[in-house]
């Protein structure tokens, strides 16, 4: 019979800012999300103060400082990072590992019969604790949906944070307490829809017909109660290559003039060929966007977007970033407050892939070779060692991050020091 164990993190980005600040342990943290808008993690203690999450920050202001809640913008650079380490950690306990989120990992058990699962599970907890300093809760079960189920309970109910619910008994006893609506895979139409079935616990659903559920439910629905019946219906999966890749963020300051806009959007599209060449791919088109604020009703609104496509399959920052200003010459238009810009790579094909045009000479081994270093330069010495003078050097249009922690694992001038 397959096991898998969930790993979850225990209030991730909240736990990551505790790391090098331990005198924050056991106190209300948050971190807002960009430009320091919206609430978008909380520790248990936050959550006891009744901070909604996705609140916009200036609304529960007044109760954090009332608290004294820690408030921090997010530090993406510091959080990857550890991300990485706590899955590296997690690689040494099973070969067969699917990376979920950032700071969830689904791993097979499979073959580990002879070991007690769940001292197995506390040795795990503990090794990435001592060598990342991050706390998890893991949750076991025969399928991935189950594993899912332990780890909500061995959050909420253990002492331990490690939960085993491969006994079907057992299984049966905590899904009758559970809501539906919490069951992994459920969406909001799904929670609503249910309950119209006569479906308001897990354990109902577990018990309802197959066939009913797929014939209102497709087959996705179906093959939710057959993975709460143990069943195991999903497999592990790998790290499979984007079809697209999305680079966008909104502004600091509302924008008016070109050129800081094309600094920006210059930035993005450089940041998406990274991650294009990272996995392997070539883009053949490109999607450009520009819009003003929704939420600014004393402006002019404008929201605009074009498609461009590349003769040849790319992975050439120069090359983007010449198409994605191309594409914003086209849709800008003075006299507009913008609020965000971004770019999406589209149509991506294997890096092997050697299209070439009659008329048009293709990427040559010079421009990857280019390429090559840019990213092993950026890799070796920091993000941004090398780059376009597209991008800029003032980037007055950066976005707000007047609460971000020092990142102190990817930053030299910004390591931890000892007085």
């Amino acid at each position: 019979m397959p096991v898998f164990a969930l790993v979850d993190c225990n209030n991730f980005y909240a736990s990551c800012e505790r790391l090098f600040q331990p005198q924050l342990n056991n106190k209300a943290v948050i971190v807002l999300s960009n430009n320091d808008g919206c609430v978008v993690a909380r520790s248990q203690e936050a959550k006891q103060l009744d901070i909604p999450m996705g609140v916009p920050y200036f609304k529960v202001k007044a109760l954090c400082d009332r608290h004294h809640v820690a408030v921090f913008s997010s530090n993406y650079q510091l959080y990857g990072d550890l991300s990485q380490r706590v899955m590296a950690t997690l690689r040494q306990f099973t070969p067969d590992l699917e990376v979920y989120s950032i700071d969830e990992a689904f791993l097979s058990l499979d073959g580990f019969s002879q070991l007690d699962l769940t001292a197995y599970a506390q040795e795990i907890r503990a090794k990435v604790k001592q060598w990342t300093g991050i706390p998890v809760s893991i949750g076991i079960g025969p399928s991935k949906t189950l594993a899912k189920v332990a780890n909500h309970v061995a959050k909420r109910r253990t002492q331990t944070g490690v939960f085993d619910l491969c006994d079907p008994t057992l299984q049966s006893d905590i899904l009758a307490t559970l809501p539906v609506r919490e069951i992994w895979g459920i969406g909001r139409q799904w929670a609503k829809k249910l309950p119209e079935f006569g479906i308001e616990t897990a354990l109902q659903l577990r018990q309802a017909d197959p066939a009913l559920i797929r014939s209102h439910f497709t087959v996705v629905g179906e093959r939710l109660v057959r993975e709460l019946n143990g069943v195991s219906c999903l497999a592990l999966e790998g790290m499979a290559a984007k079809q697209t890749i999305m680079s966008s963020k909104s502004f600091g300051a509302v924008q008016t003039e070109f050129q800081p806009i094309a600094e920006a959007l210059s930035c993005y599209a450089a940041r998406a060929c990274e991650k294009l060449r990272k996995q392997g791919s070539k883009a053949q088109g490109i999607y450009v966007m520009l819009r003003t604020s929704k939420f600014r009703h004393d402006s002019p609104q404008y929201s605009n977007g074009m498609n461009y496509g590349f003769p040849i399959p790319t992975g050439d920052t120069r090359t983007i970033v010449k198409a994605a200003k191309h594409c914003l010459k086209q849709i800008y238009r003075p006299g507009y407050a913008y609020q965000k810009t971004g770019v999406m790579l589209t149509d991506l094909v294997s890096e092997t892939v050697r299209q070439q045009d009659l008329f048009l000479r293709g990427d040559d081994s010079r421009s990857e070779q280019l390429m090559q270093v840019m990213d092993q330069v950026n890799g070796r010495m920091g993000r941004n060692t090398l780059y376009l003078a597209a991008q800029g050097m003032n980037r007055s249009w950066r976005m707000r991050c007047d609460r971000r922690s020092p990142r102190y694992t990817t930053q030299w001038d910004e390591l931890a020091s000892v007085s």
